[in-house]
């Protein structure tokens, strides 16, 4: 079976910051501007290009980390620091008061998004632990085109995405190959549920966990 792939964003500079599970889906659009001069005691007059304006991308990220209790803080925190000014950047002058928060590329495979900013960012915890700590949360993230670019010109938005992933909450009771035989109908599937969340111990699966479940061709 191929590796599955893994979503991830790459910051400016290089650094990867990886999706905890891929999403279910993506909305990109992007909008022209046309204008007209109406004119009293005139019909309807002819519209001329006034430009284009920048494209959006949208995506909701699942974060949970009940499997090993820690702070799911730890990987939302990482995307939020994405709004905040980087006066490390190139051209920045604290001086001047030039700086930016740095530029943003979504990858998925060979789905590679425009160069884009963070322009929109909500977050909601789901889930805490007894004491307070929060172990889920769902995060809807809005990147903006900066410049010009291909991404989503000459190749469908999903052409990069065969095996887009859909995600699974744990029930009690519930076992891989139950999980594997409701999705793909066939129980024996369940080593790909198994790979696409690192799973070592199927038997140690926790109940209102989230499950990445890639979808596979069958055969």
């Amino acid at each position: 079976m191929p590796e599955l792939e893994k979503a991830f964003l790459e910051i400016e500079g290089g650094q990867k910051i990886p999706c905890l599970f891929n999403p279910s889906q993506i909305s990109v659009g992007r909008r022209n501007n046309w204008a007209s001069e109406p004119m009293p005691g005139k019909g309807v007059s002819r519209l001329r290009y006034a430009g284009a304006q920048s494209g959006w991308m949208q995506v909701e990220l699942v974060f949970d980390t009940t499997a090993d209790g820690t702070a799911v803080t730890k990987h939302t925190g990482a995307i939020l620091k994405l709004m905040d000014v980087d006066t490390t950047l190139p051209g920045s002058d604290e001086t001047t008061h030039n700086a930016r928060p740095p530029f943003v590329t979504f990858h998925w495979g060979d789905l590679h998004s425009f160069k884009a900013v963070v322009t929109d960012l909500q977050l909601v915890f789901t889930y805490f632990s007894a004491s307070g700590i929060p172990l889920r949360a769902r995060m809807a993230l809005t990147l903006q085109q900066y410049e010009e670019s291909q991404a989503f010109g000459p190749q469908n938005p999903t052409s990069g995405t065969p095996r887009p992933h859909r995600v699974h909450r744990i029930q009690p009771g519930e076992t891989l190959d139950r999980i594997a035989a409701r999705y793909y109908g066939d129980s024996t599937r369940w080593r790909a549920l198994a790979a696409a969340n690192n799973i070592e111990d199927p038997l140690a699966m926790r109940p209102g966990a989230l499950l990445s479940v890639p979808r596979i061709e069958h055969g």
